[in-house]
Protein backbone atom coordinates (compact mmCIF):
# COMPACT_ATOMS: atom_id res chain seq x y z
CA UNK A 1 0.00 0.00 0.00
CA UNK A 2 1.50 3.61 -1.18
CA UNK A 3 1.59 5.51 1.68
CA UNK A 4 0.93 9.53 1.50
CA UNK A 5 1.61 12.59 3.61
CA UNK A 6 -1.25 14.97 3.02
CA UNK A 7 0.15 18.99 3.64
CA UNK A 8 -3.18 21.07 4.48
CA UNK A 9 -3.58 24.58 6.17
CA UNK A 10 -7.10 25.20 6.23
CA UNK A 11 -10.14 22.89 6.84
CA UNK A 12 -9.11 20.19 4.95
CA UNK A 13 -11.83 19.54 1.99
CA UNK A 14 -9.76 18.12 -0.22
CA UNK A 15 -7.49 15.83 3.01
CA UNK A 16 -11.21 14.72 3.04
CA UNK A 17 -11.92 13.84 -0.62
CA UNK A 18 -9.19 11.76 -0.76
CA UNK A 19 -9.71 9.82 2.82
CA UNK A 20 -13.55 8.80 1.19
CA UNK A 21 -11.55 7.29 -2.56
CA UNK A 22 -9.55 5.64 0.25
CA UNK A 23 -12.43 4.54 1.73
CA UNK A 24 -14.38 3.52 -1.40
CA UNK A 25 -11.65 1.38 -2.64
CA UNK A 26 -11.05 4.06 -5.72
CA UNK A 27 -7.67 4.76 -4.03
CA UNK A 28 -5.01 2.34 -3.16
CA UNK A 29 -3.01 4.29 -0.71
CA UNK A 30 -3.10 5.62 2.87
CA UNK A 31 -2.58 8.58 4.14
CA UNK A 32 0.50 7.85 6.48
CA UNK A 33 0.31 11.69 8.05
CA UNK A 34 -0.86 14.80 8.28
CA UNK A 35 1.45 17.81 7.85
CA UNK A 36 0.00 20.96 9.14
CA UNK A 37 1.62 24.75 9.81
CA UNK A 38 -1.37 25.75 11.19
CA UNK A 39 -1.87 24.93 15.00
CA UNK A 40 -5.83 25.70 14.63
CA UNK A 41 -6.74 24.31 11.50
CA UNK A 42 -10.15 22.21 11.17
CA UNK A 43 -8.09 19.71 9.10
CA UNK A 44 -6.20 18.62 12.29
CA UNK A 45 -9.45 17.17 14.13
CA UNK A 46 -10.16 16.15 10.61
CA UNK A 47 -7.14 14.18 10.42
CA UNK A 48 -7.56 12.90 14.14
CA UNK A 49 -11.14 11.49 13.77
CA UNK A 50 -9.95 9.56 10.95
CA UNK A 51 -6.71 8.13 12.87
CA UNK A 52 -4.87 10.14 11.01
CA UNK A 53 -1.02 10.57 12.55
CA UNK A 54 -0.65 14.56 12.47
CA UNK A 55 2.88 16.33 12.33
CA UNK A 56 1.98 20.25 13.37
CA UNK A 57 4.01 22.60 13.26
CA UNK A 58 4.82 26.33 13.78
CA UNK A 59 7.05 27.89 11.33
CA UNK A 60 7.92 30.83 13.47
CA UNK A 61 9.55 28.58 16.68
CA UNK A 62 12.06 27.63 13.79
CA UNK A 63 15.27 29.67 13.20
CA UNK A 64 14.47 29.19 9.10
CA UNK A 65 12.73 26.94 6.28
CA UNK A 66 15.58 24.69 6.14
CA UNK A 67 15.25 23.91 10.30
CA UNK A 68 11.20 22.95 10.09
CA UNK A 69 11.55 20.97 6.52
CA UNK A 70 14.31 18.94 7.79
CA UNK A 71 12.50 18.00 10.76
CA UNK A 72 9.37 17.49 8.14
CA UNK A 73 11.64 15.03 6.27
CA UNK A 74 12.29 13.21 9.32
CA UNK A 75 8.82 12.77 9.88
CA UNK A 76 7.93 11.62 6.14
CA UNK A 77 10.69 8.82 6.52
CA UNK A 78 9.58 7.49 10.14
CA UNK A 79 6.19 6.46 8.44
CA UNK A 80 8.09 5.61 5.31
CA UNK A 81 6.05 8.21 3.10
CA UNK A 82 6.34 7.74 -0.59
CA UNK A 83 4.53 11.02 -1.88
CA UNK A 84 3.94 14.52 -0.52
CA UNK A 85 0.31 15.63 -1.76
CA UNK A 86 0.00 19.02 -1.02
CA UNK A 87 -3.64 19.83 -0.23
CA UNK A 88 -4.50 23.47 0.57
CA UNK A 89 -0.51 24.20 2.12
CA UNK A 90 -0.12 27.66 2.12
CA UNK A 91 3.39 27.66 1.83
CA UNK A 92 5.95 27.48 -0.69
CA UNK A 93 8.01 24.42 -0.35
CA UNK A 94 11.87 24.70 0.05
CA UNK A 95 15.12 22.86 -1.10
CA UNK A 96 15.01 20.61 1.79
CA UNK A 97 12.13 18.99 1.34
CA UNK A 98 12.11 19.25 -2.90
CA UNK A 99 15.14 17.45 -3.10
CA UNK A 100 13.99 14.89 -0.46
CA UNK A 101 10.45 13.81 -2.56
CA UNK A 102 11.61 15.30 -6.13
CA UNK A 103 9.33 13.60 -8.98
CA UNK A 104 7.02 12.74 -5.77
CA UNK A 105 5.18 15.74 -4.73
CA UNK A 106 2.20 17.14 -6.24
CA UNK A 107 -0.41 20.43 -5.52
CA UNK A 108 -4.05 21.03 -6.97
CA UNK A 109 -4.37 24.46 -7.93
CA UNK A 110 -8.37 26.02 -8.26
CA UNK A 111 -7.63 27.67 -11.73
CA UNK A 112 -6.45 26.57 -15.00
CA UNK A 113 -2.78 26.90 -14.74
CA UNK A 114 -0.59 28.63 -16.23
CA UNK A 115 -3.36 31.51 -15.57
CA UNK A 116 -4.17 32.72 -11.93
CA UNK A 117 -1.21 30.89 -9.90
CA UNK A 118 -1.02 32.24 -6.36
CA UNK A 119 -3.37 32.92 -3.43
CA UNK A 120 -6.96 33.52 -4.47
CA UNK A 121 -6.56 31.89 -7.76
CA UNK A 122 -11.18 31.90 -7.66
CA UNK A 123 -11.35 35.31 -6.62
CA UNK A 124 -8.62 36.33 -9.31
CA UNK A 125 -10.58 34.16 -12.15
CA UNK A 126 -14.21 35.76 -11.37
CA UNK A 127 -12.63 39.04 -10.99
CA UNK A 128 -11.39 39.18 -14.58
CA UNK A 129 -14.74 37.95 -15.74
CA UNK A 130 -13.42 34.59 -17.38
CA UNK A 131 -15.84 32.25 -19.28
CA UNK A 132 -14.06 29.06 -17.85
CA UNK A 133 -11.96 28.29 -14.59
CA UNK A 134 -10.84 25.12 -13.91
CA UNK A 135 -8.60 22.62 -11.49
CA UNK A 136 -4.91 22.03 -12.27
CA UNK A 137 -3.01 19.11 -10.64
CA UNK A 138 0.76 19.64 -11.09
CA UNK A 139 3.96 18.62 -9.91
CA UNK A 140 5.64 20.61 -7.67
CA UNK A 141 9.05 22.80 -7.99
CA UNK A 142 10.94 25.94 -6.55
CA UNK A 143 8.27 28.37 -8.15
CA UNK A 144 4.71 29.18 -7.63
CA UNK A 145 2.26 27.03 -9.42
CA UNK A 146 4.98 26.43 -11.84
CA UNK A 147 5.65 22.80 -12.28
CA UNK A 148 4.78 20.40 -14.79
CA UNK A 149 0.98 19.89 -15.30
CA UNK A 150 -0.70 16.38 -14.50
CA UNK A 151 -4.11 16.83 -14.64
CA UNK A 152 -6.44 19.53 -15.86
CA UNK A 153 -10.36 20.15 -15.85
CA UNK A 154 -12.57 22.79 -16.55
CA UNK A 155 -15.28 24.80 -14.50
CA UNK A 156 -17.28 26.92 -16.95
CA UNK A 157 -18.46 30.17 -15.12
CA UNK A 158 -22.03 31.12 -15.67
CA UNK A 159 -23.07 34.66 -15.48
CA UNK A 160 -25.23 34.19 -12.70
CA UNK A 161 -22.54 32.49 -9.95
CA UNK A 162 -21.19 34.24 -7.22
CA UNK A 163 -17.48 33.76 -6.60
CA UNK A 164 -18.91 30.98 -3.86
CA UNK A 165 -20.67 29.60 -6.07
CA UNK A 166 -17.64 29.47 -8.41
CA UNK A 167 -15.99 28.08 -5.39
CA UNK A 168 -18.45 25.49 -4.83
CA UNK A 169 -17.96 23.80 -7.90
CA UNK A 170 -14.16 24.37 -8.40
CA UNK A 171 -14.37 21.85 -4.75
CA UNK A 172 -16.62 19.65 -6.69
CA UNK A 173 -13.90 19.06 -9.51
CA UNK A 174 -11.12 18.86 -7.30
CA UNK A 175 -12.91 16.35 -4.68
CA UNK A 176 -13.12 13.89 -8.12
CA UNK A 177 -10.01 14.51 -9.76
CA UNK A 178 -7.28 14.87 -7.64
CA UNK A 179 -8.06 11.30 -6.00
CA UNK A 180 -8.13 9.72 -9.53
CA UNK A 181 -4.98 11.58 -10.72
CA UNK A 182 -2.91 10.80 -7.17
CA UNK A 183 -4.49 7.12 -8.16
CA UNK A 184 -3.08 6.85 -11.93
CA UNK A 185 0.77 8.55 -10.68
CA UNK A 186 0.57 5.94 -7.58
CA UNK A 187 0.09 3.08 -9.88
CA UNK A 188 1.92 4.31 -13.14
CA UNK A 189 -0.53 5.38 -15.39
CA UNK A 190 0.27 9.19 -15.30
Amino acid sequence: MTKLAVFASGTGSNYDAIIHAIQQGELEAEVALLVCDQPEAKVIEKAKANGTETFVFEPKQYPNKQAFETEIVEQLKQREAEWIILAGYMRLVGATLLNAFEGRMINIHPSLLPSFPGLDAIGQAFEAGVKVSGVTIHYVDAGMDTGKIIAQDVVKIHKDMSKADLQAAIQRVEHQLYPATIQKLITGGE
